[in-house]
């Protein structure tokens, strides 16, 4: 059986494919730290829906990183996995722009 990161391994040497996920990546990262939230917390997302008040569809959907989540959803999620949300800017190497003070 073939992992998901060999998979990603390989699909990564195709420059649309790069193109493609580089644009995404800000998705994946948010929708990856939300799982492994979830995982260190050792919650389903069922609980993690019932702690929140919603649905273990939404916490999935919000998993997939097909949904953008709002600020307060993010720190409703954060209060569910006894984390804490944190927000940071980063300067961005590839867009980097000189501001006059």
């Amino acid at each position: 059986m073939t992992k998901l990161k060999d998979l990603k391994a390989k699909w990564s040497e195709d420059p649309e494919f790069r193109a493609e996920y580089d644009a995404l990546e800000e998705e994946f990262t948010l929708a990856a730290a939300m799982i492994e939230a979830r995982m260190r917390a050792s919650m389903t997302q069922e609980q993690i829906a019932k702690a929140m008040g919603t649905t273990q569809a939404a916490i999935a959907r919000l998993e997939s990183g097909r949904v953008p989540p709002s600020t307060r959803t993010l720190q409703r999620f954060a209060a569910a996995t006894g984390t804490k949300l944190r927000i940071l800017f980063e300067p961005d190497a590839d867009n980097r722009t000189d501001h006059p003070s």
